[in-house]
């Protein structure tokens, strides 16, 4: 996937929201919640190559890891909680697309359980 097949594909979440925040970088786009500002995505470039961050189920990012190449801990966010997904790589569009869905689950509101 390209980075604007990616922006693309994040806009058809309910609620979803991007922008460029960092004042002299316009490469990186950040996916965000739009109620809460909150970040499912981070899309940027890191040695030449476009990346994208998503939060991932700890167990499932191990999986992942372990089947595409493309697949790593996070760069510059928490590695048991984030990885990175190379775009030029190994990694489906549809992998791709779920992994984007898990990332905007894992980020949104959470309703508090009744009695807590």
């Amino acid at each position: 996937m390209t980075k604007s097949e990616i922006i693309e594909y994040a806009l058809t979440f309910s609620g979803a929201s991007y922008d460029s925040p960092f004042e002299d970088d316009a490469d990186t786009v950040v996916l965000r919640h739009a109620d809460t500002g909150k970040w499912f995505g981070i899309i940027m470039l890191h040695g030449g190559k476009y990346i994208l961050n998503l939060k991932c189920e700890p167990m499932h990012s191990d999986f992942l890891r372990q089947v595409y190449n493309g697949v790593t801990p996070a760069y510059h966010m928490n590695k048991v909680h984030w990885n990175t997904v190379y775009l030029d790589s190994d990694v489906p569009d549809d992998e791709i697309k779920n992994m984007i869905g898990e990332s905007f689950a894992l980020t949104g509101k959470h309703k508090k359980k009744a009695g807590v």
